[in-house]
């Protein structure tokens, strides 16, 4: 386990000196202080990677309003492959989790929180493997844990041992992205991992028969956000752009928390294909959205996970989690939407 933890932090280390001095030359690091542009000059386009905000716009007539051209939605979400698209340049603006950001600026790559959406209930649960033998939380000892450090659900499994006052070294860490979760547990490869809905829905649709279930965590992975590299904002068209893109984000939420049989429709059943009884229990575990006026929990909450997982022995040494946002975007969502989505817990 400990070699596993060296490896991944050499790793990260290696890749964080490559991307650096693939940096140096041009690139201006300086800080983003140049006012954003107010109006978005005709022409621009974006490429975004955030498939919910489009099937709510798409559901909610919104997405012709748009002042700018998607040129493409890529169906990109996992953290480690957008940071590998915004290398490419094949993403402008993105949704995740607060942890992928972390992962960016560890490896290198310099990118900017842009809008930001709270939480503060768990979004994922415990999925186990048929015959794994898990049922609370100090069943986890010894057992295979899928593993992604640079994503939420490797955030998750991190905060749910400290919960359960267990030890990294006291289970084992099975490193592989989230999009290989579901095969890892059905093949029984690993005994358990962090899964969020609806997959944990579908997961379980298929393996409950066999013995899998779901242990509830406690942790709770608090922010959801928008990012961008940084080189797209500081293209003036195109940070013009992601500002109004802020905006129809926030209220794309807003409408599907407002329009719950129209979300479930559109989202639950016609673009993840679960079933209508399946999302309306689904919709019964969300959140009310709420969009912060000031981002200072939010940055402190980026602080204490990279605290977090520098001490674990990921991503290098501890940096100041301000370093992660463009505080010029600070209340572009919130003055976006209404007074019950300003408060938390409204």
């Amino acid at each position: 386990m400990r070699k596993t933890i060296r490896r991944i932090a050499l790793l990260a280390a290696a890749t964080s000196l490559l991307a650096v001095s693939c940096a140096t030359g041009d690139e201006d690091t300086s800080a983003l202080t140049a006012p954003l542009p107010t109006t978005v000059p005709p022409g621009v386009a974006l490429t975004v990677a955030a498939n919910t905000a489009r099937v709510a716009l798409e559901a909610s007539g919104e997405l012709g309003k748009l002042p700018f051209t998607v040129s493409s939605w890529p169906a990109v979400s996992a953290g480690p492959d957008v940071i590998q698209a915004f290398r490419g340049g094949s993403v402008d603006l993105a949704t995740n989790a607060g942890i992928p950001p972390i992962h960016a600026h560890a490896t290198g790559f310099d990118a900017k929180i842009v809008g930001v959406k709270v939480r503060t209930t768990p979004l994922y649960k415990l999925a186990t493997a048929p015959g794994s033998g898990i049922n609370t939380l100090d069943d986890l000892r010894g057992k295979k844990i899928a593993f992604s450090p640079g994503q939420a659900q490797g955030l998750v499994v991190l905060r749910t041992l400290a919960a359960a006052g267990i030890r990294t070294d006291e289970v084992q860490l099975v490193e592989i992205t989230g999009p290989k979760f579901l095969t890892a547990l059905q093949a029984k490869e690993i005994d358990v991992a962090p899964l969020g809905e609806p997959t944990l829905t579908k997961y379980l649709d298929k393996y409950a028969a066999e013995g899998a279930t779901a242990v509830a965590t406690p942790a709770v992975d608090a922010l959801s956000v928008l990012w961008a590299p940084t080189s797209v904002l500081r293209d003036d068209s195109k940070a013009a752009a992601v500002a109004e893109f802020v905006k129809f984000w926030a209220r794309g939420e807003v409408w599907a928390w407002e329009h719950p049989d129209e979300w479930i429709d559109a989202y639950y059943v016609k673009d993840q294909s679960v079933s209508v009884a399946d999302g309306k229990r689904i919709l019964t575990t969300v959140e009310q959205p709420y969009f912060p006026e000031n981002w200072d929990e939010a940055i402190a909450w980026e602080q204490e996970t990279i605290d977090l997982v520098t001490s674990a022995g990921f991503f290098g040494k501890s940096f100041d989690a301000a370093d992660l946002f463009d505080r010029r975007f600070e209340k572009i969502a919130f003055d976006a939407v209404s007074a019950p989505y300003r408060n938390k817990g409204a």
